[in-house]
């Protein structure tokens, strides 16, 4: 009973396409919000790392226990944004396999890993 009406077939179609697209959507965001925690930790570490060799004056060093959570927590994040970008790329890449025109507005193609720091 899918086609009663005569347009039950296309009905369906765009609700599949509206699917596909909030699933890229949200990709695409929890992407955004990874890279910028990622940029957030690097900022931490940075603001705490001591200028020049104070840490070493006085024939002690001053060991932080804070840096080494936040290069673990970082390192998670590294590993989350890979397979977010993974699992973009294969939404993106199935339905450009089956649809010859490009209807996601382009294929995303922003980095799934952060570049370094300006």
């Amino acid at each position: 009973m899918q086609n009663a009406a005569g347009g039950g077939a296309s009905v369906q179609s765009g609700a599949r396409h509206d699917t596909y697209r909030a699933i890229v959507s949200d990709l695409k965001s929890l992407i955004e919000h990874v890279q910028a925690s990622m940029r957030q930790i690097e900022f931490a570490i940075a603001g705490e790392a001591p200028p020049g060799n104070q840490e070493v004056a006085g024939n002690f060093v001053v060991l932080d226990d804070v840096t080494p959570r936040y290069a673990k927590a970082n390192a998670a994040l590294r590993a989350c944004n890979a397979g977010l970008g993974t699992a973009l790329h294969f939404l993106l890449d199935a339905k450009t396999s089956k649809q010859p025109t490009n209807e996601s507005g382009g294929r995303y193609r922003g980095p799934v890993r952060l570049t370094g720091r300006g």
